[in-house]
């Protein structure tokens, strides 16, 4: 995850779009498919209602969070520096890349939750680890819900062929909560501070949720910014690089960053669902035909991770992983 200059960013403009909304609680579930279907292929993101994830479980979160971020710079920095994981402070990554924000990065293990407990809440780490345990097991199975409709939409035979890679023991997925700190400034519409630049996420699928604070922008397909309403309690899901190699490039990994001018700040919590290490990532069969010959080369998901984080953030991890044609 890198960022490109916040100067080459300036000449999108901004428009509104809409953003697709999918209802889960419906009961005609094939219709459920089509539209997670033709939201991945239009824009690679949506928002999902009546998720089923409890208000408890998201709101102990965010306040396990806000408390975190609450402390002295000095009691955060106990919990760092990520490399990759623990507390960062502006700083994206190893690549220069620099944003308005800090944040934690953790694990999804319940092992390495544990252990980094110890430093983001040395009174209580066990209500801290509790917090993350039961957030990351809700949302992984929302997660892995949705990819279980995206196959049945796609009309693929084994319907778990996308879950089962973040549902594995050894999954690579993990937390991220970024906090804002609120801007000096009355809110400027123009992208004057960028909190997090440019990217896509190189994982399978992302499961987002922000408190009532805007910021969150997604590029159109015409690449025009479209500003996304805060719904605090609405999830957002953003396709990831994998997904689209899994799926020979029919679902688009969509490309976000996070403005940081508001006068509030702005708390955001994500999981990055993602495969094992050895797991190798190439198109589906399903997906694959003399018509649509496959895009992308075989690799593995800790290749393929290595290769991401070593470019830029704004870089397009994709095109290294091109079959030329």
């Amino acid at each position: 995850m890198v960022a490109a200059s916040p100067f080459s960013m300036r000449y999108k403009k901004t428009k509104a779009v809409g953003i697709p909304t999918i209802d889960l609680s419906i009961q005609n579930k094939s219709e459920v498919s089509r539209m997670i279907v033709n939201a991945c292929e239009e824009l690679g993101f949506f928002k999902v209602i009546n998720h089923g994830v409890p208000e408890e479980v998201i709101g102990r979160m965010k306040d396990e969070g806000a408390q975190f971020f609450g402390k002295t710079m000095m009691e955060k920095r106990e919990a760092g520096p990520a490399r990759p994981f623990g507390y960062g402070c502006k700083n994206i990554g190893v690549n220069g890349d620099m944003g308005e924000l800090e944040y934690l990065l953790l694990h999804t293990n319940p092992l390495d939750i544990s252990e980094r407990s110890q430093s983001i809440n040395s009174n209580d780490p066990t209500k801290f680890s509790c917090a993350v345990n039961n957030y990351v097991d809700a949302v992984r199975g929302l997660a892995c819900e949705i990819l279980d409709l995206a196959a049945e939409g796609l009309w693929v035979p084994d319907k778990f062929v996308f879950s089962r890679l973040i549902r594995d023991v050894h999954s690579d997925s993990v937390l991220r909560l970024n906090h804002y700190p609120p801007s000096v400034n009355e809110w400027d519409p123009a992208p004057s501070k960028i909190g997090f630049g440019e990217h896509s996420d190189p994982q399978i699928l992302t499961i987002l949720t922000s408190n009532d604070v805007a910021g969150l922008q997604i590029c159109s397909q015409d690449g025009l910014w479209v500003p996304v309403p805060p719904d605090p309690t609405s999830f957002y899901v953003i396709v990831g690089d994998a997904l689209q190699a899994l799926t020979n490039g029919r679902f688009v990994s969509s490309r976000h960053r996070a403005l940081a001018n508001s006068t509030r700040q702005r708390l955001s919590m994500m999981y990055f669902g993602a495969p094992p290490l050895d797991s190798w990532i190439a198109p589906l069969p399903e997906m694959v035909s003399n018509q649509n010959p496959s895009l992308y080369k075989p690799f593995t998901w800790g290749d393929f991770k290595n290769a991401a984080y070593s470019l830029r953030l704004g870089d397009t991890r994709l095109d290294h992983f091109k079959i030329a044609i």
